[in-house]
């Protein structure tokens, strides 16, 4: 599938100067902080004087309407930028409301529209900053710009902007910098994102170094033909060159069926989520309803567009919020609907068991009544009307119509306790053959463990395995057998694992990809070439994690590889000033380890 050569790559937020909450594991919970109608009340002062129960809600951003004037209510048609008076409040309130929020923990994003303004007093007048019919594409239905042609979709409402125009991405830079940030925005969602080449919110978000980026990317989703739809929201984070993520609008299509029709199974794609976040969940922002697609203030008014059924609802947030991606909540259900205390709940286990945006899930039953998964080994949750439980040693942290979330009881045997995860990179050299491919087991040696360690090591408990979240899942070959893989360990397929897998399946990589071998294939692109961190050459296979590294011995495992379809098992080594006596490698946790198949002195092992 397409998805597989796109620039889908986790190591790909390095080459973005913006550090955003897309460009890492991410445990951010976003606020919708506004509804259609927010624009008829005093809007900024509301979210002001809810600032401190927004924090208590666990929300750590809150994603704010168009600040800037506008020729409609809701500021979706753009006309003084640098006008930050409109319809929700004066600019001195709005910095008011920011203000209180970041007094509560609590950043704020920009709902930034630049597809697309309306002029002051006619077609294309613009005002404040002052632009010219040069700043309109030549293809807008005004029929008078003289800019390029339009990079993306139309949009009738207004003047479809080029930004091909320096002048027009120079402003718009300048707005978001001095205008935007000057009142406390941290972060920005783009608006129409399908309107324009995805390369200029890249830039726009690179230029101001935002910290949160999520672009718009709403097209027609073809139940049929599903995995046309997310890829959609992969070339758009793609071609932003990984600085900003998508809203997950395949995952928001896939509820809206499930829970309107018990199509629950249409959750699951080959043991993975079929949405958005079975691909790139780190870039992945999910959502129930927002302002366009649900309600509003109750049931049946707002724009209604593609909403999930009302009593619903929360089957929804079960599902959201306890998976990978970083879940909005929206401000009419927690405020309006009296659902507060019910998001909160699940708010407060996917915290206290550190869900992140690239949590692991294995999905449990995808059937026609129900969807059941783990998150993580550590949280379980069932949506639908058919019975489903995740056995002993669970308790339910909250549960509703039609859903129920559990967590791991405490004084579990594996995984339990404070946890250290740190960026661990492991380079093996061995040379293979078309067809091949490495496998890395590895963990504590179970001696070793009883003996100093106090613990009893078995395939059933893990207590020797090593907690690992993949950091590149993008190369066509290796993703599907880490995909739902939680381990370095040595039992081999973990439960929802490929069959297929031989272990941890590692990357080949490269130096510096030679011009006769055609397009440069890069590990940023491709999930396999050409890699900064290798400075050794060809053939050098590499596994990109974050680890556990409470769950090691003192900052060391061990390591063995595997090729498939031919060499099978490398010979024991034996490794100078190894932590104690093994036939595997030894390698550090939060470092990156060189190593070379059968040879015990490793080539080098040092900090990133």
């Amino acid at each position: 599938m397409k998805y597989a050569v796109c620039a889908l790559a986790l190591a790909i937020s390095g080459a973005a100067t913006a550090a955003t909450e897309q460009d890492q594991s991410s445990s951010a919970v976003l606020l919708q902080g506004f509804h259609w109608h927010s624009h008829a009340s005093d809007w900024y002062n509301t979210i002001q004087n809810n600032a401190s129960s927004v924090s208590n809600l666990g929300a750590t951003h809150v994603w704010f309407p168009p600040a800037s004037d506008a020729a409609s209510d809701e500021g979706y048609l753009p006309r003084q930028l640098n006008n930050l008076n409109s319809k929700y409040g004066t600019g001195a309130q709005l910095s008011a409301a920011i203000g209180a929020l970041s007094a509560n923990g609590v950043k704020s994003i920009a709902d930034i529209v630049v597809n697309h303004r309306v002029g002051s007093t006619n077609w294309a007048d613009f005002t404040n900053p002052t632009w010219g019919s040069w700043a309109v594409t030549a293809d807008d239905e005004w029929g008078q710009g003289t800019g390029a042609w339009d990079s993306g979709d139309p949009y009738g409402a207004a003047r479809d902007l080029d930004h091909t125009n320096q002048t027009v991405r120079n402003d718009i830079v300048d707005w978001i910098n001095n205008t935007l940030k000057g009142v406390g925005f941290s972060g920005l969602r783009f608006d129409y994102s399908k309107g324009y080449a995805p390369g200029y919110a890249g830039e726009y978000a690179d230029r101001t170094n935002v910290d949160f980026c999520v672009g718009e990317v709403w097209t027609d989703l073809n139940y049929n033909d599903v995995d046309s739809h997310r890829q959609k929201l992969m070339d758009f984070v793609s071609g932003t060159n990984g600085s900003c993520g998508a809203f997950d609008f395949t995952t928001k299509g896939l509820l809206n069926q499930a829970l309107s029709f018990n199509e629950y199974w249409r959750l699951a794609n080959n043991g993975a989520p079929a949405g958005g976040i079975g691909w790139w969940p780190q870039k992945m922002v999910t959502f129930v309803d927002n302002h366009d697609t649900g309600p509003s203030e109750s049931c049946g008014n707002g724009q209604n567009h593609w909403s999930v059924p009302c009593d619903k609802v929360m089957q929804g947030y079960a599902y959201i919020l306890t998976h990978p991606g970083i879940p909005t909540v929206y401000w009419a259900h927690v405020y309006d609907w009296g659902l507060y205390d019910a998001v909160k709940a699940i708010i407060d286990v996917r915290k206290a068991e550190g869900i992140t945006s690239t949590s692991s899930v294995d999905i449990q039953a995808a059937e026609s009544d129900k969807y059941a998964a783990i998150i993580d080994g550590k949280v379980a949750v069932k949506i639908g009307s058919g019975a489903w439980s995740p056995g002993a040693g669970w308790t339910v942290k909250a549960s509703g119509n039609g859903y129920a979330v559990w967590s791991k009881d405490s004084g579990c045997t594996s995984g339990c306790g404070e946890e250290d995860w740190q960026r661990t990179v492991i380079f093996v050299y061995g040379t293979t053959e078309s067809g091949q491919d490495m496998f890395i087991r590895g963990g504590l040696d179970h001696n070793y463990a009883a003996a100093n360690l106090g613990k009893n090591c078995t395939s059933s408990n893990y207590e020797c395995a090593i907690p690992i979240r993949h950091n590149n899942m993008i190369n066509a070959t290796t993703v599907p057998w880490k995909a739902n893989e939680q381990y370095l360990d040595w039992y081999g397929v973990e439960s929802g694992q490929s069959s297929a897998a031989e272990g941890t399946p590692a990357d080949w990589t490269v130096d510096t990809w030679p011009s006769d071998w055609g397009a440069t294939r890069t590990v940023a692109a491709d999930g396999f070439g050409e890699e900064p961190l290798n400075l050794w050459g060809a053939h050098y296979w590499m596994l990109d994690v974050e680890m556990d590294c409470n769950r090691t011995a003192n900052g060391w495992f061990e390591l063995k590889t595997y090729i498939s379809n031919g060499p099978g098992w490398e010979a024991d080594v034996s490794q100078p000033d190894a932590p104690y006596a093994s036939g595997n490698h030894f390698a550090e946790c939060g470092k990156i380890n060189v190593f070379r198949r059968s040879e015990g002195n490793p080539v080098s092992i040092h900090s990133f």
